[in-house]
This record gives C-alpha cells, structure tokens and sequence, in this order.
C-alpha cells in the first residue's frame, strides 16, 4: 500500500466519543450529547458555536501522522476548548496558542497554568505577530478567516516548515489547485507544497458543520522553485492573467508581448493559446513566466507591475462591503 493510501486507511479509523467541550460564555458541557441537547434546545444559539473536532483519539492519529516531534515549536490557530493543545502539549517542545474568545482563553490560561512550555495568548491570530524562528502550525481555523489566516502564513517573512489546517474542503482544494488551477493554487505553489492529507467525516465535528472538511497540508519547498527578483513578477503575472477581462491565454499576452514573441511562444512551450488561465497546469505557468522574463522588456513588465497588490485592495474593498453589510442586517 503506498503511503499516503496507508495514512488515509491510518486515518479513517473510529474511536471513543467521550470529550468536554467548552463554548465561549457557555461554560463546560460534560459530554457531546449535552452540547448537541443544548444547541437543539437553542439554549445556544448557533452564531455562538464552533465547529470542534470531538474525538481525541482521531486527533492523537492525526499528529502521529504528521511530521510534528518533540523538538519543535507549534503554533495553534483558535484552540477552542483545548482538544487539539492536550495532544499537542505531550508531543511538542512548544505550544504557542492564540484564541480569540476572551473566557475561552481565560479557561485555557487556567488550565495550562504553571507548564512553561505552553503560551496561551488572547487575541486575534491575524494581529498576531509570527516568530523569526522555526516552526510549525497545527489548528482546526473558523472557515470564514481561512483565506487570511493562509495568507498570513506563506506571505510570513518567516513561513512555517510545515502547517496543518482543518478547513472547508471547497477551499483547500482551490489551495491545491485540484481538477484545475487557481489563482490561489499558482500563487502558492511556487513555495509550498501542498495536498489534502485527511477527509473528515461531519460526525467528526460538534455540532456537525453543513460543509465537508479535510485536513490541508502546506509544506514549505527547499529550494522555491522560483526566486529572488523573479517572485513578485511571477505573482504580477499570475494576477494580470487570472483577474483580467481577457479570457484566454493569447488574448492575455498580445498586450505585453510581440506578436513576434508569441508565435516563438507558441513553438517553444507548446501551448493551447486558446486556453483560459485555469486550465493551464503549474509546470505551464513556470515556463510560461520564465519565458517571459527572458524575452519581455520594460514596458511589458511595467504592464503587470502592481497587479497583486491592486487586486489585493479591490479584494479588502469588498470584504469591508460584505462586512458592513452583514453588521447590518444582524
């Protein structure tokens, strides 16, 4: 059996239920069919509830799975109830927890302490600031802070070794660039590898989410596979090509480069000209943008010069939208 078939089969065993929960100013429910009596009883309302991992025996496999040993330093994203800290307390050197439920974090300050090697910080992970120094992430993330949360990490100036990220399956697999690529596939696979190591169960969850949910791996590469001054040109290209209104791959590149250029293109890589951004693969688009780095000049480059961080505000533009608006109708 190859090994990650092996790991999966590894993965999807069943154990035990029996886990205290805590939810926010809702106090310790002594076991799951409390908390699922109590939410369907509405004596919580649901916008007060997260989505824990219920099993910690699923979560014990989980680690033992992964590449986290006693030498390293974890940080945890929204610890929650502690399910994940327990198991990551006996196997890390140092368990770095940030929550953003302020009584959640008071219990876990509580519980975790006198172990100097747990930190427990309250406040938002996002304003949080990440170490210069080694390490690694392992944390079940809300699904609605998972794009920023990522972001954060790969654009660290120090990333992760490696990160474990519960999150939606929807978008893990727009991270690994599954059936097709992403804009935020290409973005990230220049540095990372990336794969979904787990597919979740919903019962794995309390209360169960409406979503399915894997558990996504983002390792960082030895050497990238692309560098120095050619990164933010990689990006501009990448967001240029995917987030313009041209549709296809030549309608794209008859504005940045010759005519003479993109008949040579067509030989040289051997692409569908016809295609859109999406349906070209990863090792496409690294011939495709060292390509023209060694053929395009100064204006062309001038032509995708910003695009990230022009499409990065129009995006935090409309998160402020979607936000007022949610404000409002609450």
């Amino acid at each position: 059996m190859a090994d990650g078939a092996r790991t999966q089969h590894i993965f999807h065993e069943q154990a035990s239920l029996q886990v205290v929960f805590v939810i926010g100013r809702y106090g310790f429910f002594a076991s799951t069919a409390h908390l699922e009596r109590m939410i369907a009883m509405s004596a919580i309302p649901l916008r007060y509830t997260q989505n824990f991992l219920r099993d910690p025996k699923l979560i014990e496999r989980l680690l033992a799975a992964s590449d986290l040993t006693h030498v390293d330093t974890v940080y945890e994203i929204g610890p929650g109830t502690g399910i994940i800290t327990d198991q990551l307390v006996r196997r890390c050197r140092r368990v770095v927890a940030i929550e953003k439920d302020a009584d959640l974090a008071h219990k876990l300050q509580e519980r975790y302490a006198g172990q100097g090697q747990v930190a427990i910080h309250a406040g938002d992970f996002l304003a949080h600031p990440l170490p210069r120094e080694s390490y690694k992430v392992f944390a079940n993330i809300p699904f609605n802070c998972t794009h920023a949360i990522v972001t954060k990490l790969t654009r660290a100036a120090v990333p992760p070794q490696t990160a474990y990220l519960v999150m939606q399956r929807e978008a893990a697999h727009k991270f690994c660039g599954l059936g097709r690529e992403y804009l935020y596939s290409i973005l990230l696979k220049p540095w990372f590898e990336i794969d979904v190591v787990y597919q979740f169960q919903r019962s794995d969850f309390i209360p169960m989410p409406q979503v399915e949910a894997v558990l996504l791996r983002i390792r960082k590469r030895g050497p990238p596979l692309v560098t120095g001054r050619d990164r933010q040109a990689f990006r501009d290209f990448a967001v240029y090509s995917f987030t313009g209104h041209q549709p296809t791959l030549s309608q794209i590149l008859k504005n940045i480069l010759t005519h003479r250029q993109q008949q040579q293109a067509r030989r040289l890589l051997k692409l569908d000209f016809d295609a859109t951004p999406s349906m070209l693969s990863f090792p496409q688009w690294l011939q495709l943008i060292h390509y023209f780095m060694q053929v395009s000049d100064g204006q062309a480059r001038q032509t995708i010069c910003g695009s990230e961080q022009h499409w990065q505000q129009r995006q935090a533009h409309l998160h402020k939208i979607h936000r007022t608006r949610f404000t409002a109708r609450k």
